[in-house]
């Protein structure tokens, strides 16, 4: 099970890489927690963006939601 969710939130990080890539930054999955927590890094020009942390929950948290069912949220861990 836990497999299948990491497969999951790994294919709809993929959908949303290209607009973080396009201003040259990027996401990589680090844990997903029993309580359905996703725990992400991000980087390239995401790192220290004044903006990362809308692109976090408006971009890729509602993605995850959207398409993952049993992600209640995305945190950044460094």
């Amino acid at each position: 099970m836990k497999d299948e969710m990491h497969e999951k939130v790994e294919n709809a990080l993929q959908s949303i890489r290209p607009y973080l890539q396009a201003d040259g930054g990027d996401v990589e999955l680090v844990n997903i927690t029993e309580e359905g927590i996703v725990e992400v890094r991000l980087t390239g020009a995401c790192v220290g963006c004044p903006m990362s942390q809308m692109t976090l929950r408006a971009g890729v948290e509602r993605a995850l939601i959207k398409e993952v069912p049993g992600i209640r949220r995305v945190e950044a861990v460094s």
